[in-house]
């Protein structure tokens, strides 16, 4: 969705009458202890009239402070402290450091907390940012809202209690790592038309609508890289039939790897890439999703899911939407279980508890499924189904081991060496869309259906 273009209403100073303030000697002449501070590197707040601890509110001060340290090309280092401020516009350079776990910048409300735009570096470590849970304007996107910046550097910070996005970023590029946000009313980081945003190593919890997004406006190269972060507890306010509630969403973005996440609890999908082509989702560690835990959907063009552990979900790994474009995929050493026949809305046809679905132009090797309900290994959908090959998979209590479309205009598939056993239904059904179609074809062979190799499967 296209951010509110607030070019005009930063250039005004945001409400803060900055024009009508009046401006202390340190301000407007030499500044106490700059020779000091030049010498070792940083600015200490203090000298530049900052309070740790005050009651009242210091967003003037602050502001003030901000500017200084841009025009000096020097960072800034708050003492431990709690600092209430509201309304604060980032200059080009901002580089605030503070004590981790006990320097907080607390959001005093009726506005903003950070924005900016056009910024040449926003580089914050060691800070605890509080929303207080208070509203933040319709202009706004996030406690930290960014745009156009060419490096961002967030490490070692906490987040808190956001009234939208904690974090949200548009054509930015840099890296957020090593951080702690929870609480967030809408999504923990939100970043669109990124510029290879590197997102590694931050927990992520209890947010209202998603964990990590990464998204853009058109389909586009992206290239970010989202890596061995923890995420849990991801509710879906806002509702919808995946929009909301995932733990990381890439949607219309371009060249994206997802590793080594550990991903629980999450309304919809631990992980859903949506329009999204060249994506790598490689191993993850996904529990207790409500609906996909592995989504590749839509408009894509080449996705691999690979070594990725599924436990607990409505359904396993889906990489579907041929009818919208989507094709080209690797699934393969996979170990999904425990799938369900409930989601969170009523599922359409044929329904919850699958383990892997695929429908075109995919491989689906040396996967392991087990306690799968409907289906193993769900191949094509109607006529939506082209250039499949299932080998070398194990398939352990499912309805039916391998589900594939019978219907007229249908693509070929192999199924061949997997080992299929403890099913209600059989190894290997044709199927109609969703209605059974023929007897077990692991047993009594394909050809009456030329469009399938059906061959050394161990079914029992």
């Amino acid at each position: 969705m296209p951010y509110m273009n607030r070019r005009n209403f930063l250039k005004t100073g945001l409400g803060l009458g900055l024009a009508g303030s009046s401006v202390p000697a340190w301000a407007a002449g030499t500044l106490s202890g700059v020779s000091t501070t030049q010498m070792r590197g940083t600015i200490d707040a203090t000298e530049l009239g900052i309070r740790p601890g005050a009651y009242d509110n210091q967003s003037k001060a602050f502001n003030r402070m901000l500017r200084k340290a841009d025009d000096l090309k020097l960072p800034v280092h708050l003492p431990a402290g709690d600092y209430v401020v509201s309304n604060l516009k980032l200059p080009g350079h901002v580089r605030l450091s503070g004590v981790p776990g006990a320097t907080r910048i607390i959001y005093g409300g009726d506005g903003h907390l950070f924005a900016g735009e056009d910024l040449d570096m926003f580089d914050l470590s060691g800070i605890t940012i509080d929303g207080a849970n208070h509203v933040l304007a319709d202009y706004t996107y996030g406690l930290i809202d960014i745009r156009r910046a060419r490096h961002i550097a967030i490490d070692n910070c906490q987040f808190k209690g956001s009234g939208k996005h904690a974090i949200a970023l548009e054509r930015s590029g840099g890296r957020i790592e090593r951080s702690s946000i929870s609480g967030a009313a809408d999504a923990a980081i939100y970043s669109v038309e990124g510029g290879r945003l590197q997102i590694s190593g931050n927990r992520i919890s209890n947010c209202a609508n998603g964990g990590i997004l990464v998204h853009r406006w058109q389909i586009a190269d992206d290239g970010a890289i989202i890596t061995n972060n923890r995420i849990e507890t991801i509710s879906a306010r806002n509702g919808g039939t995946g929009q909301n509630g995932n733990g990381i969403n890439i949607f219309r973005a371009n060249n994206v790897i997802v590793s080594g996440n550990i991903v629980s609890g999450c309304a919809f999908s631990a992980i859903r890439a949506n329009s999204a082509s060249n994506v790598q989702i490689s191993s993850n560690n996904c529990s207790q999703s409500g609906e996909t835990a592995i989504y590749a959907e839509f408009a894509f063009d080449g996705a691999v899911i690979n070594s990725n552990i599924i436990d607990g979900a409505a359904n396993g790994v889906s990489i579907v939407n041929f009818n919208n474009g989507g094709r080209l995929g690797v699934c393969s050493g996979n170990l999904v279980r425990n799938l369900k026949t409930e989601g969170p809305y009523r599922a359409d046809a044929p329904g919850f508890g699958i383990g892997i679905s695929v429908e075109a132009d995919t491989s689906v090797t040396g996967n392991v499924i087990e306690n799968a309900p409907l289906y193993g290994i769900n191949i094509g959908w109607g006529e939506f189904m082209r250039n499949i090959v299932a080998t070398g998979n194990v398939i352990r209590r499912a309805g039916e081991g391998v589900a594939v479309s019978v219907v007229e205009g249908s693509g070929s598939a192999v199924i061949s060496d997997n080992v299929i056993v403890d099913t209600v239904h059989g190894a290997v059904i044709g199927h109609r869309w969703q209605e059974r179609a023929t007897g077990d074809l692991a047993q009594t062979g394909s050809d009456e259906y030329p469009h399938l190799t059906i061959e050394r499967n161990l079914a029992s």
